[in-house]
Parts: C-alpha cells; structure tokens; sequence
C-alpha cells in the first residue's frame, strides 16, 4: 500500500499559496485492506475511506470510462492493479494531476506525468488528455479555476476541446445543482469575470447562461457608462463586488441586475427605459432553472427591481425614500438591504475610470433605514391601544412616527 497527496494540495504547495485541505490516493490496495487498517467507508460509486485519526479523505486509485452523456454517465473501477499515473490521468488540468509520497517534504518525490508543474510556471490551464471531454463539468471547473488564478490563459487545444464539447451538446446535459455549485464558486474567486470570459469563449454561457450571454454588444449611454457594452459592464460590476470582498448573495445580484437591458427594443438603444422590471422578471426564470438558493434569489430580485431608484436615492425626499423603503422590505430584512446598497455601489463602481469615485448613496440610505427603526413601535402601538385604537389606526400612527424620523435625518444632513 502506497498512499500519495494528490491535486490541489500539491498545486498550491508548488504555488506558495496556503493548503488547506489535502486529497490522498491510495495504491495497491483493496477495500478490505482499508477497512482492516481502520479506515472507514464513505463513498457510494467508488471506495472512499475516512482516516480514523483525522478524517480526511483516502480514494483507492481508480480509472473511469464514460458510459452515457452528462455528469453522471461514468463507470469506475478501483483495484490494487491501478497505478498512480492511471489515476492522475483521470484529472481535469495538468496542474491538479500531481502528486507526492505521503511523508514527501518540499518538492521530494514529486509526480508529474503530464507536466503540471511546468504549466505552473507557464501560467497555463491545459487538459490532461482527450478524456477531459467525457465530463462537461470541467468546463465549468476550468472556468473557476481561471478566476481564482487570474493570469493563467486557457491552452489553445484546451480551449478548442471546450467549443467542441458544448458543440456536441454536452454541457445541455449538466444538472442544475451542479451548474449553481460550480458557478457560486466561480462568483466567489478573485476575478470572476474571468470565468465568464472563459465560459463564453467556449461558447458554454451561450448555453447555461443565455441571459447573462445576450448582454455583450448591447449598448448603454456613454455618459453613464464610459465602458458602452453591457457585457464589458457587467464583469467590471462583478469584479468590483470581488474587490469589495461581497458575499455570495451579492455576487449574484450583480450578475443578474442588468438582464434586462439585453431585451430593449432596437430603436430605444441606448437608453433601457423599464430594464428593471425586466431583469427581475429574466433573472427569476433564470433562478428557477438553476435551482438559485432563496437568499440570493431574493436580493437580486429586489436589486434588479430597485437599483435605479437607489442610485437617484439622493433626489428623493422622506416620503418617496420610505416608499423606497417599503419595497425594499428594508423594516423586516435590514440586514438584506444593506447587501441590496453594497450590490448597487459595486454597479455604481463597476464602470470604466469611475472605479473610485464615492457612492454616498449607500450610507445615506442606510442611516435613513436606521433612523426609521429606531422608532419606538412598541411604546406607538401600547399608547394606541390604551386609547382603544384598532390594527390599521395603530400602523398609521407608526408609519406617521417613521416618516417624522426620517424627515428629521434627512433635515440634518
């Protein structure tokens, strides 16, 4: 038995980059073995232990053939027979198919078939072989792994193999759930755009995200948006989210709060008049077809419906700001519209030379929503009913009390 650190680990060793979860692979061993040496099983399609000390994941090396089209259509076969390199062939990138000995220190004895650290050094993203073809998920991989590393190109091979996977229809085959994992992750790396370049390039957005690929070539005012293309737009919004270290939730508020600007009729262009309501409605279907967490369908939907209002926040006085307010369901969920304000600055800011320039919409607002509930609706409601006030009469004294606050901020500043 001969057990390797493989994948991630040893790429972002050879990186300098912190490891934090280690994969290992064991050869020449069986199920038995494992089990008799105290490793319990996990895994349901192929063997996969748990190490009775740390609990880390031991996979049995294996080979696997495609058998049906899609993310599941695998076979997999795991014996004392199968030898490290037949297992790292399996891999997606020749930077995740390494692998060192279990007690290797340094760059000891590292295991590089396929010239993974090479690519390293070259800032290269390369399939380890045609089989990359057989799993479409990769595609989506390869795209996250071009955010998180944001100076790797895509290998011309690599990046012709991907056009002609979504050409044969594999990546129609993907499930929704695994489509939102990959793409919630890729939201979440250094650059995302990046991985949107990448998708598109292949011609996978086209197919996953064709409201998100209908955006590029679409005109905006250059006024407002120096950058023009909603497209350009949308990646700068998206990577202003990723500088300003936005959650998930955020993240995918700004990718859908301009959807709507790809369905404007020819003859209004530039102008987007009504895109909100639109993108509200694009991006509702497009989070029902992945499945979209509720919490971040929920913000984006109220982004998209709201942005513009926000960003003209500051011609507003207290009774339209309420009303703002209300919409938002900024009372019930504060914490929701302070993601729904941060997502707006990231569009604000995600334009071309206007990266730092101030958004004070966000604060005012924000204070604006403080001031409002910091009133004391307990005390409004006991008075009320002490004087034999009913339910609506009770909500109109407190709504009386929350615009007065909120005049009284606004009269401040």
């Amino acid at each position: 038995m001969q057990i390797y650190k493989v994948g991630g680990a040893v790429r972002d060793a050879l990186m300098g980059l912190p490891v934090h979860d280690h994969d290992w692979v064991v050869v020449g061993a069986s199920p038995q073995q494992m089990l008799d040496a105290g490793y319990l099983p996990v895994g349901k399609d192929f063997p996969v232990f748990l190490h009775p000390q740390t609990r880390e994941e031991y996979a049995l090396a294996r080979t696997e053939r495609k058998t049906a089209r899609g993310y599941h259509g695998f076979a997999f076969h795991a014996a004392p027979d199968v030898t490290l390199e037949q297992d790292l062939a399996r891999r997606d990138l020749t930077i995740n198919a390494m692998a060192q000995p279990a007690d290797a220190q340094g760059l000891d004895g590292l295991v590089d078939p396929f010239g993974g650290a090479a690519d390293l050094q070259g800032r290269v993203l390369r399939h380890v072989s045609d089989a990359f073809r057989e799993d479409p998920v990769r595609i989506l991989r390869l795209a996250r792994f071009a955010a998180r590393f944001a100076d790797f190109t895509v290998a011309p091979a690599t990046q012709a193999l991907m056009r002609e996977m979504v050409a044969d229809g594999e990546v129609d085959a993907l499930v929704p759930e695994r489509v939102w994992q990959e793409l919630a992750r890729g939201l979440m790396e250094r650059q995302p755009s990046r991985m949107f370049e990448v998708l598109r390039a292949s011609g996978a957005l086209a197919r996953l995200l064709p409201e998100v690929d209908a955006l590029w070539g679409v005109p905006q005012r250059a006024e407002h948006h120096p950058e023009v293309d909603t497209g350009v737009h949308l990646m700068l919004v998206l990577d202003m989210a990723a500088a300003l270290a936005a959650p998930l939730a955020v993240r995918f508020a700004c990718l859908c709060h301009d959807l709507g600007k790809a369905t404007t009729p020819a003859d209004l262009l530039p102008r987007h008049h009504g895109h909100e309501q639109r993108s509200a409605q694009l991006l509702r279907r497009l989070a029902e077809r992945l499945r979209v967490p509720t919490e971040c369908r929920d913000l984006a939907d109220v982004v998209a419906r709201e942005h513009g209002n926000i960003h003209r926040s500051g011609e507003l006085g207290a009774a339209a700001v309420m009303r703002l307010l209300e919409r938002c369901d900024a009372i019930r969920k504060p914490a929701r519209f302070e993601q729904a304000l941060l997502a707006c600055e990231c569009d604000a800011r995600g334009r071309a030379g206007l990266e730092n320039r101030p958004y004070p919409q966000r604060e005012r607002l924000r204070q604006c929503m403080q001031s409002v509930l910091a009133v004391a609706t307990d005390r409004i409601s006991s008075e009320a009913l002490a004087e034999g006030r009913k339910g609506p009469e009770i909500g109109a004294r407190i709504q009386k009390a929350r615009l007065a606050a909120l005049e009284e901020y606004l009269a401040r500043t």
